[in-house]
């Protein structure tokens, strides 16, 4: 399912980024790599996606939350 999908407050494990190599790039030096846990900060339907990773919180567009998959 997608990132997007997520409900705040609920964790899931990043399977796959669907996006192309410039955005793979960009989220692995964000530290958003497969096999990583994240917690769902917001997802409020508008504005940024924001998600907790090994302790910091990374700030992420709605459209490239949609092409990361996780489970």
């Amino acid at each position: 399912m997608p990132l997007s999908m997520v409900h705040e407050g609920a964790k899931a494990v990043l399977r796959a980024v669907t996006g192309g190599h410039e955005m793979r790039g960009r989220l692995a030096a964000m530290g958003l790599l497969p096999g990583i846990e994240l917690e769902v900060i917001r997802n409020s339907g508008h504005g940024p996606f924001v998600v907790g990773v090994k302790g910091s919180r990374v700030v992420i567009g709605r459209g490239m939350a949609s092409r990361i998959e996780v489970e």
